[in-house]
């Protein structure tokens, strides 16, 4: 598996290229801005699917670039559509311009798999961040957006935010084997079983 981190504007967004080292196939996942610098890390790779693990300015800024550029299909879950639409809304409420970003080309719930060469990646509905927040599970490793990062989780003050939901969330990941390799939508990465030990939201929300 080839796996790139690329964080991204001002907000510092990880934009991850994942990637089956036998056939080249590969997903874009989170690309929030700076696509220039995307695009560059995509030579050699054939891109099936962009992802967003959740539908905020950050994390889908360059989404309208990447897909020009590889005709790959934009991918966002079900709950999501809302937020998309109002992406641009949501850059201009912060200070950033955002280009229109074309329509999703698939909406998918939780329990759905993206097939990408011999990877299988199993959607995970995770809301609290946001409605249709996801994070995408292949054995030994979990794409977490915001719902979870090294040490912390998420914001739940955004519209369509709840910490109810945060909480359950966070439940079902750190179901997760403790060996899983966590790739969080800002900081560096982390691990299930040492977000179970030393997050300082575990003890409150395992409880």
């Amino acid at each position: 598996m080839i796996i790139k981190t690329i964080p991204v504007g001002q907000l510092e967004s990880n934009c991850y290229i994942i990637a089956d080292e036998e056939t080249n196939r590969a997903l874009v996942i989170d690309p929030g801005d700076e696509p220039d610098r995307i695009i560059d890390e995509l030579s050699g790779l054939d891109v099936d699917f962009i992802v967003l693990t959740h539908a905020h300015f950050d994390h889908a800024g360059a989404v309208g670039e990447l897909k020009e550029a590889t005709g790959a299909k934009i991918v966002i879950h079900e709950d999501e559509g809302e937020h998309y639409a109002g992406i641009k809304d949501q850059g201009a409420f912060w200070g950033f311009s955002l280009p229109d970003l074309p329509e999703p080309d698939a909406l998918i719930k939780n329990g759905d798999e993206l097939a990408l060469g011999s990877l299988t990646f199993t959607t995970i509905h995770t809301p609290g961040h946001s409605p249709g927040g996801i994070c995408l599970y292949t054995p030994g490793l979990v794409i977490t957006g915001d719902t979870l990062f090294a040490g912390s989780v998420g914001r739940t003050d955004f519209p369509g935010g709840s910490m109810a939901q945060l909480k359950e969330s966070f439940r079902l990941l750190m179901d997760l084997p403790d060996e899983t390799q966590v790739l969080p939508g800002h900081g560096p990465a982390t691990t299930i079983g040492r977000e179970r030990s030393m997050n300082m939201f575990a003890a409150e929300f395992l409880s």
